[in-house]
This record gives structure tokens, C-alpha cells and sequence, in this order.
């Protein structure tokens, strides 16, 4: 038989155990983590840019005048309007949005549906946004839709000033043709990006989109490059100028004399529609061809390019292509080399499709 005794202090430790454990918050969390659309109503992959709240949906043409009915994985607990699985439409007179409020209550986030169409592809630089936290500049398409990225996202997270000049990639009203253009400028880097050994960043645009969540970990993945292509490419051309800076320098930003910075434009199709990044768009077996300017040097004056794709032999083709077009002041700007005050200026390019 158990002692009351026993049996009394067996009781108080479990309403004490029961006191001490309370119920786990609600999550604070309030993010869309992924849309799911019926792939055969996407031309593309579906892309969610966390930093800007944007979802972008690459829809064929019956999916766009029929509209379509996401289904969203949301954070543990959190709700959204409208509901996951609604058919929403596109009829241009207004955004599309979804607000989701987490499981707590206390925060709550505004995501905005983007359609990209870039079927002409055709690009000038007119229209510019700026981050509202952070101040840098993106263009931006018809439709209020961005489709270009840069390293800016990530420049961001290394403490620098919260304006649009203080960024390596902005809009310039020194411009080809129109009123702006997209300048590129080889920056130096911050006292927080040095001490992680980044002593340089160069200006860069690329069709695509910056990966937050990569920024820190590899900075090389976080540039996710492409964009849904119709058919095949076959030339890309455009107008540049190109000032080098004074001063090469290498990744523990020592001078190299005698070696004299350059720029880089190029661009990429390849198969899929899972994007590519800075670690795999020139090795990946996935690439068909590309068009890459050949002279990266100085041009004091607008300069046209044309170059034509350059298709790998045997590569098979499938029904849904890629093509990525990059370009940065500082031709090594991917391994951190390059020079302080390099500046490329590009505008109104042009992918001309094969007849």
C-alpha cells in the first residue's frame, strides 16, 4: 500500500511539473514559403523574393486571361486572404496581393503577385524603384514587374549608407537613348564586408533574382540567373561605356600592376526551368549557347555590340529554355577582383530571336 505521504508529495511535484510547463507561443512568423500553380500554366519556375514581397509567376497565355488558383505554404500556423487555393485573375485595373497574419497575431506581411512577360525582350532602363529599407535602386518592367536583380540585396547587409549612390548598381540619366540607363560601379567594400575578406564589390545586373537566404552562407548562389525564354535567341546586342578603374587589385585586395580591369557582358540560354547562379552558368551541362561581348575594355563614348549565341554542338533542346543576360563592371567581380571605381554603363539591349 503507497504511503499517503508519499502519495501527497507524488501529487504536489506533478501540479508544480504542470506550473512550470506553459503551452508554446504562437508563431511570430508570417511568410508565404512557396506556391504551388499546375505546371502546365507556367512557362517558368514560380519565384518568391522575400526581401521586396513579391511573388512572380511566369503563366502561359490561357493560364493569364483564365487566371489560376495557387495553393501557399504559409509559416506554422499563420493565415492568409485569400485563402490558399482561391482562383485569382488578372485583369490589370489593380495589384493582386496576399496578406498574411501570423499564428500570434503580432505580425503580418503584404506579398504582391508579379506576372512577367518578357516576350519582346527588349530592355531600356527607363523605370527604376527603390528598396524602402535599404534605399538601392531595381529596374523595373511594364507592369510594374521586376525581373532584373543585383548584388545590391546583398551590399545591403554589409552596413552600407541607406542611398541609392552609396550602392555599386543604380539608375544613371546618362543614357543611350531615353532618359536613363543602368550604371554599374566598382565599389569599395565596408569595415563588416573586409572582415569576412570582401574588400571590393562590382557593380552588377543581371535578368533574375537575389537569394537572401544565400547571402551570407555563398554569396555566389544567392544570384539566381534567367528567365523563362519562347523560342530561341540569336544575337544579343546593346550600347556601353566603359571606364576602368585606376588600380587592380586582388581578392586580399592587393595591386597588380600592370593588370587593367575590364567589364563583362554576357548571356546564357540553357534547358529547364530551375535557374541557374554564379557557381554553374558557365559550366553547368544545362547551358545550349552564349553570347558573350569579347572586348571588355574602354569606351569613352556609347559603343554597339552585337554577338550572336554561340550553340554547343549535340546539346539536346527542351520545351522549356532559359536565357540569362549579365553584366558587371569589374569582369572578376564574382571572385572579388577587380578595380575601385570601374563604371560600365549599358543600355537598350536587345535578344533578336532566330527567324
Amino acid at each position: 500500500m503507497i504511503d499517503r505521504k508519499i502519495l501527497a508529495g507524488l501529487c504536489l511535484g506533478f501540479f508544480v511539473l504542470q506550473g512550470c510547463i506553459k503551452d508554446a507561443p504562437p508563431n511570430p512568423e508570417a511568410d508565404i514559403e512557396s506556391v504551388q500553380v499546375d505546371q502546365s500554366l507556367l512557362t517558368g519556375n514560380v519565384f518568391i523574393d522575400q526581401i521586396n514581397r513579391t511573388i512572380t509567376l511566369n503563366l502561359t497565355a490561357d493560364a493569364f486571361q483564365n487566371g489560376i488558383s495557387p495553393v501557399l505554404q504559409l509559416s506554422e500556423g499563420a493565415s492568409v486572404i485569400p485563402a490558399s487555393g482561391s482562383t485569382i485573375t488578372f485583369d490589370g485595373t489593380a495589384d493582386i496581393t496576399y496578406a498574411v497574419t501570423s499564428a500570434s497575431g503580432e505580425n503580418s506581411k503584404v506579398y504582391t503577385v508579379k506576372v512577367v512577360n518578357v516576350g519582346n525582350w527588349g530592355f531600356d532602363f527607363e523605370n527604376w524603384q527603390s528598396n524602402p529599407t535599404d534605399g538601392y535602386e531595381f529596374p523595373i518592367e511594364s507592369g510594374n514587374v521586376q525581373i532584373w536583380s543585383s548584388g545590391n540585396p546583398g551590399v545591403a547587409l554589409s552596413g552600407i549608407p541607406p542611398r541609392r549612390d552609396a550602392y555599386p548598381t543604380r539608375s544613371t540619366t546618362a543614357g543611350y537613348l531615353g532618359s536613363k540607363a543602368a550604371e554599374l560601379v566598382t565599389i569599395k567594400g565596408t569595415t563588416l564586408s573586409e572582415f569576412v575578406g570582401i574588400r571590393l564589390f562590382a557593380g552588377s545586373l543581371f535578368l533574375g533574382d537575389f537569394n537572401a537566404s544565400q547571402a551570407l552562407l555563398n554569396p555566389l548562389a544567392a544570384t539566381e540567373f534567367g528567365q523563362p525564354y519562347v523560342g530561341l535567341p540569336d544575337r544579343l546586342t546593346g550600347y556601353y561605356t566603359y571606364t576602368a578603374g585606376a588600380e587592380y587589385q586582388n581578392r586580399e585586395g592587393v595591386v597588380q600592376p600592370g593588370v587593367k580591369d575590364k567589364c563583362a557582358i554576357y548571356a546564357v540560354l540553357f534547358n529547364g526551368s530551375e535557374r541557374l547562379n554564379a557557381t554553374n552558368v558557365m559550366t553547368s551541362d544545362r547551358v545550349i549557347a552564349r553570347a558573350e561581348l569579347a572586348d571588355g575594355s574602354d569606351k569613352a563614348a556609347f559603343t554597339r555590340f552585337d554577338v550572336p549565341f554561340v550553340y554547343r554542338q549535340g546539346v539536346p533542346i527542351s520545351d522549356k529554355v532559359m536565357v540569362a543576360i549579365v553584366a558587371s563592371s569589374s569582369a572578376d567581380g564574382n571572385e572579388y577582383r577587380g578595380a575601385i571605381g570601374s563604371r560600365l554603363v549599358v543600355d537598350s539591349l536587345r535578344v533578336i530571336p532566330r527567324l
